[in-house]
Order: C-alpha cells, then structure tokens, then sequence
C-alpha cells in the first residue's frame, strides 16, 4: 500500500519560537505563511508541518499523489481506494472520505495509542 508523501504536523504554542528552534536543527521553510500560523520546513527527505491553534495534537500526514517535494507522482493509489482498502482490513476511519467523489479528499484514523492519522490527497 502506497499512501504517498508522509510528514508529520505539530501542533505548536508559539508558531515563531517554533521555527526557530527547528531552523536551528537545519530545517528550511518550504511552504506556509507565519502570519495565518502554519509552515512547512524540510531538512533533506524530513518534513514538519508546525500549526499553531489548528489542531488539538501532533497528527501523521500522509499524501498520495505527491512525492517528498509535492511534486506530483504517477501512477499513484486514491484515496477512497486506499481507505476501501483499509476498512477491508477492518481499520474504521474517524472521518471518511467520499467514496463517490473524485480529486481532492482525505480520511482520518487512530491508531491503538490515540496518534492521528490523516491521509489528505490534494489533487
């Protein structure tokens, strides 16, 4: 099963703190917009989201379609095919996608220790 670009995104108190410390760490801004309070950094194959007020907790995000520069990648596994997939495997998403829908969507999951899943297709 292919589920695309993985990142993580972290939920933060201080969005400026925040990128400093990982800029420190090597990390580059790569997309985002300080001022709306979200930013994307990469260190060579690393991604992190930092989302200051969005989220409740630290959330794994992954993104069929897309290689590690948000490139678009083809031939790639939709994602209403990956999630009919999962609940096959009797995985329950939290949130599911349109299964008659095309294009953009996403699904949630948890997995045993509370971590979120997200897997967020853009295109």
């Amino acid at each position: 099963m292919q589920l695309g670009n993985f990142s993580i995104s972290l939920t933060v108190k201080d969005i400026h703190k925040s990128k400093q410390f990982y800029e420190r760490l090597g990390f580059v801004v790569v997309a985002g917009n300080i001022d709306e309070h979200w930013l994307v950094l990469r260190n060579a194959s690393c991604k992190i989201g930092l989302f200051q007020g969005m989220f409740d907790q630290n959330i794994l995000t992954f993104n069929p379609g897309w290689d590690a520069d948000g490139h678009n990648v083809d031939p790639f596994t939709d994602v209403r095919q990956l999630q009919s997939q999962l609940k096959a495997e009797g995985l329950a998403p939290t949130k599911e996608a349109d299964e008659n829908g095309s294009g953009p969507d996403f699904f949630t999951l948890v997995d045993p220790d509370g971590n979120q899943i997200l897997v967020d297709q853009h295109r």
